[in-house]
């Protein structure tokens, strides 16, 4: 299964007795207002009993898809770092380049041509040790095997002599850019090309030179670098030089990252090898590895395509609570395994919730104001969890106006543009594990 956000939409129970209901809203607003209840004239005009519920079975999993859509990226992706859990985590990127002009003075001289990467400031894992980059040539046009995307997984043909190598210290927030002098065979053969106007527009362009591949070395163990798609920050510059009767004027030519094309001649593949153990079963998107099986853990991590998978199966066993009721509140709190993360392996802010299906096809997005937010106020207590709201899809599935098979995943912001990984406690951890925390109202009451 392949996951396209571009095409998604966008127990312990405490009794407080009889409250007026012009107490509760006054009280707990904005928790009213999350749920979306509405009270009626019944409801009013009741005994009110408020239960707060943190007992109730939340199933908990790990799911990864087959493949996820890199083409559309916000940027380009490359390094290699070695994850105590995630294995081998490499990235590398692929692009088409095509020329601002496809004119050169006749009388130009060929100086140089190199390759300029600017940083988009996103970086992961220790950027003090040092990175490595091989420039291929591509030898194989950009023709996806099914759709118009390119995916994590998608590959394509390059040479394997180098076109240039850089050996470099990341500064991805100090830095600018960094710039990689390719090989001068490579320059002046284009440089004739143009001058002589043996290629004259972008198709012939293409046929001749078809892109190029940025590859980290196989034995780097350093991070994973942004750098911007933009064509005022990245770009291979081609350097000639016109005499004068006075002097000598540089010159040059810049080729650019297509981005115009459909579908789009780019893909940053991505991919994690020799994971530990339970993460090594999610041989398909269709595998839920539950949480007692991963060391009572849940993981996710962008642009390989892992998530975490939570369900709620007991929902309509509040039908069996004496009177009629309704959900009036219901926040989700998940909380990151404090050994598994630092300031290399960064929790992020924010992380989104979709809805999948019984099969973990994507169905939707839970909505545009629900996000897992990190809740840090008591930091200095090693008491940091992410909170989710989910009233409204807790109602729908006690009502059964929502299939209750569905069931929701929680991935990065731009997960197809970034690799940050996150490891959840899940069932079974005590006071750590995933709880969810019920507010429920009971009126008319026999």
């Amino acid at each position: 299964m392949k996951i396209l956000i571009s095409k998604i939409r966008s127990g312990h129970v405490f009794v407080y007795g009889i409250i007026l209901l012009f107490i509760m809203i006054s009280c707990s607003e904005e928790n009213y207002n999350n749920s979306e209840f509405i009270a009626g004239e019944t409801f009013t005009n009741s005994n009110i009993r408020l239960l707060l519920i943190d007992s109730l079975t939340v199933d908990t999993s790990t799911i990864k898809f087959d493949n996820i859509p890199t083409s559309d990226a916000t940027r380009i992706l490359t390094g290699r770092y070695n994850d105590p859990v995630f294995g081998i985590v490499t990235t590398s990127s692929h692009m088409q380049l095509l020329p601002t002009t496809y004119t050169i003075d006749t009388e130009a001289e060929f100086d140089s041509i190199v390759l300029v990467l600017g940083y988009d400031k996103y970086y992961y894992n220790d950027t003090l040790q040092r990175n490595t980059l091989h420039i291929k040539r591509i030898i194989e046009s950009f023709n996806p095997i099914e759709d118009d995307y390119f995916y994590n997984t998608s590959s394509i043909s390059y040479e394997e002599e180098d076109l240039g190598f850089l050996e470099y210290t990341p500064r991805p927030l100090a830095g600018d850019s960094i710039t990689i002098k390719l090989i001068d065979n490579l320059g002046a053969d284009l440089f004739s090309k143009l001058q002589e106007k043996t290629i004259v527009n972008s198709d012939e362009f293409k046929d001749y030179f078809k892109g190029i591949a940025i590859l980290p070395d196989e034995t780097d163990n350093g991070s994973i670098i942004g750098f911007s798609k933009s064509s005022g920050n990245t770009y291979a510059r081609l350097y000639f030089s016109t005499a004068t009767s006075d002097e000598s004027i540089q010159e040059y030519l810049d080729i650019q990252i297509n981005t115009s094309n459909s579908p789009i001649p780019f893909f940053n593949k991505i991919k994690a090898e020799n994971a530990i153990e339970p993460l090594q079963t999610l041989t398909d998107s269709k595998v839920n590895l539950t949480s007692s099986d991963s060391y009572n853990q849940s993981f996710i991590q962008a642009g390989v395509g892992i998530a975490m998978r939570i369900q709620f199966p007991n929902i309509a066993s509040l039908y069996d609570i004496p009177g009629n009721g309704t959900i009036l509140d219901g926040i989700l709190k998940i909380k990151p395994a404090p050994q598994f993360y630092d300031e290399n392996l960064k929790l992020r802010d924010t992380l989104a919730v979709y809805v999948v299906d019984q099969n973990n096809d994507l169905t939707e997005q839970l909505s545009t104001s629900s996000y897992a937010i990190l809740n840090r106020d008591n930091q200095e207590f090693n008491d940091i969890y992410y909170e989710i709201p989910i009233a409204t899809y807790l109602e729908e599935l006690q009502l059964k106006t929502r299939d209750l098979d569905d069931a929701l995943i929680l991935l990065p912001l731009n997960y197809n543009s970034t690799i940050d990984r996150f490891i959840i406690n899940a069932n079974g951890n005590g006071e750590n594990e995933t709880i969810l925390e019920l507010t429920y109202a009971i009126y008319d009451e026999d």
